[in-house]
């Protein structure tokens, strides 16, 4: 069996939604100008869009190319040519560098365009059922053909690599994480101490002849370095499920570590130089987290 009559089968795509999708084709192309304003306004609002859509030339290129792949989406022709034809414009995709994340948000907002236009339609609500079962078969399977090419371009640069390569490869992997399981544990050993820390400055305030306003700074201080390391803690569960490694989470640990001393050493009028060399660390790992952040908010995988 011929790998798209494959995909058909199990997508349960028949020869019924065939013929019903070729039956909106009329309608559908009657919104097509309207399909592709809608479009391009929801995808301008990525952010990173300007950096694949560069010039006029490229836009109008590329909104032809948008426009006639969602005429055919109702052409009721669904062959080895047509499914050749996504995995080709799924190839465009890996070697521009597109974000598998921008693919899917633009299919999602495919599948609600097109739902919604079945939903206002005039038609009785078994036909409309149909049509939305075999809209959403035909949505599924070009999402599944497009993202072909990106798992076939990782198995491709795995497979090059040699036996010893491979194997490397593996060990480093198996090694990385061990390595985030322990980083988790000291964290979690790092969390105890800072608990522990909070409890002995409560202690003092109430048990010792430290000053009032000195013992309530440093119990804000130590409840802030616990704050900071839950937060951290946080991070790093969201690291071992996979998400990127927030190097911010440790710089506002740092960070917060270091407002603790300001807070003890703000009572003191001798502690003035230490003052100023900490306030200018402080200032100086705020300026590398807002940057973080920023190239965060305008990484393509971000986004």
């Amino acid at each position: 069996m011929l790998k798209h009559e494959k995909l058909k089968k199990h997508y349960r795509f028949t020869k019924e939604d065939e013929e019903l999708l070729s039956s909106m084709q009329s309608q559908m192309s009657s919104l097509s100008n309207s399909f592709m304003d809608e479009f391009y306004d929801f995808i301008w609002d990525f952010g990173s869009t300007a950096k694949f859509l560069k010039n006029e030339k490229i836009i109008s290129y590329h909104k032809s190319k948008i426009k006639a792949w969602f005429e055919n989406l109702f052409s009721g022709n669904y062959d080895l040519q047509y499914f050749n034809y996504l995995y080709k414009i799924g190839e465009i995709h890996v070697r521009i560098g597109l974000p598998t994340h921008y693919v899917n948000a633009a299919f999602n907002f495919v599948r609600t365009f097109i739902l919604k236009q079945i939903h206002q339609s005039k038609y009785d609500e078994k036909l409309k059922y149909r049509q939305i079962q075999a809209v959403e078969k035909i949505i599924d399977m070009n999402l599944d053909t497009l993202t072909s090419s990106y798992r076939e371009e990782e198995l491709s640069k795995f497979l090059a690599l040699s036996q010893f390569e491979r194997t490397i490869l593996g060990g480093l992997k198996k090694f990385n994480s061990y390595v985030s399981l322990f980083l988790a544990a000291s964290l979690v050993v790092v969390a105890f101490f800072a608990i522990g820390l909070f409890m002995y400055d409560v202690y003092l305030l109430f048990f010792s002849d430290i000053e009032l306003e000195q013992g309530v700074l440093t119990v804000l201080g130590s409840l802030l370095v616990l704050w900071a390391a839950k937060e951290l803690i946080h991070e790093e569960i969201k690291h071992l499920q996979g998400k990127g490694f927030a190097l911010e989470a440790f710089i506002m640990f740092a960070i917060a570590a270091l407002i603790r001393k300001v807070l003890i050493y703000s009572l003191s009028a001798d502690k003035i130089n230490e003052l100023l060399i900490i306030g200018l660390v402080i200032v100086a790992l705020a300026v590398a987290y807002w940057l973080i952040n920023m190239k965060n908010k305008h990484s393509p995988t971000s986004e």
